[in-house]
């Protein structure tokens, strides 16, 4: 079942600490949002199961139409319901970033930035230091805890976000917390820089091949393609011109030799698609303009774009905002 307390909290970061315990190491969060209540972000440095580091991705110039979704101000906790339309994370179906750009990380080990507590004390204490810098925690919530003291931090009551990471594919005894657009993370935003940035983590052992509607694993029937073959390469998403406009995506095949795409398709972020015209086989290095045919369609205001196998399994997604679509004409480059 998904997890019973999804959302995100929106807050101040004013303290950080690392924690050395073997069976479930965390780093911790203190943050305090507008109206004066604090909360503690608990967020995985060390799996449980084999292998034991977590995949870590950051990404500190992020982009996706997520973000204008979220609370401008340290609003505090916000609930989201499982489902697309909102500001809740799916690593699969949000098209946040490319999975292949993730990478295992110890979790505390001696010498300066190179563990996953180096990675996020970095982020945290740079919102710590900036007044104007705000962080969102996406995951479950636990508490309040009424007349009990948090036993990080001290502050009463007991309040706060965990399961920071991703939170479908799971094995063992964690697939009860299976669920989709229920993935937690953390960004943070710095006005004066006008920047976001994103911190991702996962699990080695889950899976990226999930159910859309129980975040279970999907048995994978024959061949699984390679996720770095396919790409999208850019799309065209707001054609100078009145309607029907003629949209289209890029693709190119990044890899060695040819890959036939009969039976694949593109989807957009209603998971509406249309499929992937090819005569043959598309060689290595070769480009291929796909017509985006209704019932998929490119938002002006945002949106996702998905490619799909012949199993209905996911090779590569993107996304894009608003103001990249305003552009009339113009083609997005991912």
């Amino acid at each position: 079942m998904p997890l019973n307390n999804y959302g995100v909290l929106a807050a101040s970061a004013v303290d950080s600490r690392r924690e050395g315990a073997v069976d479930s190491p965390h780093y911790q969060i203190e943050l305090r949002d507008a109206a004066g209540t604090h909360y503690r972000a608990a967020v995985n440095v060390l799996s449980a199961q084999a292998p034991s580091e977590l995949l870590y991705l950051a990404d500190e110039d992020f982009h996706h139409p997520l973000l204008a979704l979220l609370p401008e101000t340290a609003a505090g906790w916000t609930p989201l319901p499982q489902g697309p339309g909102r500001a809740n994370l799916d690593f699969i179906r949000g098209n946040l970033f490319d999975r292949a750009g993730m990478r295992p990380i110890p979790p505390n080990v001696a010498g300066p930035d190179n563990d996953l507590a180096d990675k996020l004390d970095h982020y945290v204490q740079r919102a710590i230091a900036d007044q104007s810098a705000l962080v969102y925690v996406f995951g479950q919530r636990f508490g309040p805890e009424p007349g009990v003291k948090d036993k990080v931090f001290g502050f009463l009551p007991g309040n706060g976000v965990h399961d920071v990471h991703m939170n479908q594919g799971n094995s063992g005894p964690y697939v009860r917390d299976d669920g989709v657009w229920q993935d937690g993370g953390l960004l943070f935003r710095f006005p004066g820089e006008d920047r976001w940035v994103a911190v991702f983590l996962a699990f080695q052992s889950q899976s990226w091949h999930t159910d859309d509607a129980t975040g279970h694993t999907v048995a994978e029937v024959g061949p699984v393609t390679d996720t770095g073959a396919m790409r999208i390469l850019a799309a065209l998403a707001n054609p100078a011109g009145g309607a029907p406009e003629a949209e289209s995506v890029l693709l190119i095949n990044a890899s060695p030799g040819p890959v036939d795409l009969a039976g694949w398709r593109l989807a957009d972020r209603l998971k509406q698609s249309c499929p992937v015209p090819a005569a043959g086989p598309l060689p290595a290095g070769e480009i291929l303009r796909v017509p985006v045919a209704a019932p998929a369609q490119l938002g002006n205001s945002g949106g996702q774009i998905t490619l799909l196998d012949d199993a209905g399994l996911k090779v590569h997604g993107v996304a894009y905002t608003q103001e990249q679509a305003q552009r009339e004409g113009w083609t997005i480059i991912f």
